[in-house]
């Protein structure tokens, strides 16, 4: 099932395929070896731009490569603006279906290529950034930050899941909705939580406290988007999340942070929406506005 096809009017998102994991100590048969791993994302895609926020911030730049497809996506799929050097794919779906000649579905990106074996081992992209965070320590910049700290695993695990359906995949739920009743369920939902959210960060710089962590990580893209596409684009249109005081702020202050504001394309993100989603914007012209600084100050470190 694509992420645009619904059951009875709700969306529904296509399951992950490929959900082995990379380890330390290559217990799974795939060890977290520098060089041998090759990410392949979107720089429009919220769930692609987590790996490379968490790739950025425990550099791990040098143990993981990287290649970067298309904004645009047509009926073929992701497409890489020319030959990938490393696996030699010009389409993503030529990764899937070499991996599984029988695959059917649409070719998703965060994804993870093995050069030791020659075949796609993840596109699990819940599990892609706590794979990173947890069986790449080895491979860490000096001063990487800790961003699934194991004393708050269990409070990170339940806010994310909280987040992913309400907010991540919730603001999707509403885009794709074709019943009155599914876009409202969705859109209530969404704001209640981001209302709980502003709430939270009244109080505290980050989402746990004074550092960042993987919850952080999951949050941030989908604000980053919020005003751009889904607001309009999505229907996601009780309020801005210029709106929000505290939200506003703290999406501003980790945008503020290189491994977040370099990986912020605001010309893919909105040009892959506008453009791809056809069934949504059947004209495919892409907005001006909005004109929004991201840059202002955020004093969120007060």
């Amino acid at each position: 099932m694509s992420v645009q096809e619904v059951e009875g009017g709700r969306f529904v998102r296509q399951a992950n395929r490929f959900t082995e994991r990379i380890t330390a100590d290559g217990s799974s048969g795939l060890p977290a070896e520098p060089g041998r791993y090759r990410l392949f994302v979107s720089y429009a895609c919220p769930w692609a731009q987590r790996t490379l926020i968490v790739r950025r911030l425990l550099g791990l730049e040098d143990a993981i490569s990287v290649a970067v497809v298309d904004p645009i996506r047509d009926e073929r799929g992701w497409r890489l603006p020319e030959r990938d050097p490393v696996t030699g794919a010009v389409f993503l779906s030529e990764l899937y279906l070499g991996t599984d000649p029988s695959f059917e579905g649409r070719y998703t990106v965060p994804c993870i290529w093995d050069t030791g074996t020659g075949r796609l081992v993840t596109n699990d992209f819940p599990n892609i950034t706590t794979m990173m965070e947890t069986e790449f320590t080895a491979h860490y910049r000096p001063d990487a930050p800790d961003l699934y700290p194991e004393a708050l695993r269990p409070e990170i695990d339940e806010l994310n899941d909280l987040v992913y359906r309400t907010v991540n995949n919730g603001v999707y739920k509403s885009g794709f909705a074709t019943a009155q009743d599914a876009y409202e369920d969705a859109v209530e939902a969404l704001f209640a939580t981001l209302d709980q959210l502003e709430e939270r960060l009244s109080g505290r710089r980050y989402l746990f406290g004074d550092e960042i962590t993987e919850a952080d990580v999951r949050l941030y893209p989908t604000l980053a988007r919020f005003d751009a596409v889904y607001y309009s684009h999505f229907k996601c249109n009780v309020r801005h999340l210029t709106d929000y005081p505290n939200l506003w702020g703290y999406a501003r202050d980790l945008y503020s942070v290189p491994a977040f504001g370099e990986t912020t394309n605001f010309d893919h993100i909105k040009r892959h929406y506008y453009v791809t989603q056809r069934n949504i914007n059947p004209s495919g012209v892409v907005p001006k506005g909005p004109f929004i600084d991201w840059t202002a100050p955020h004093d969120r470190d007060r």
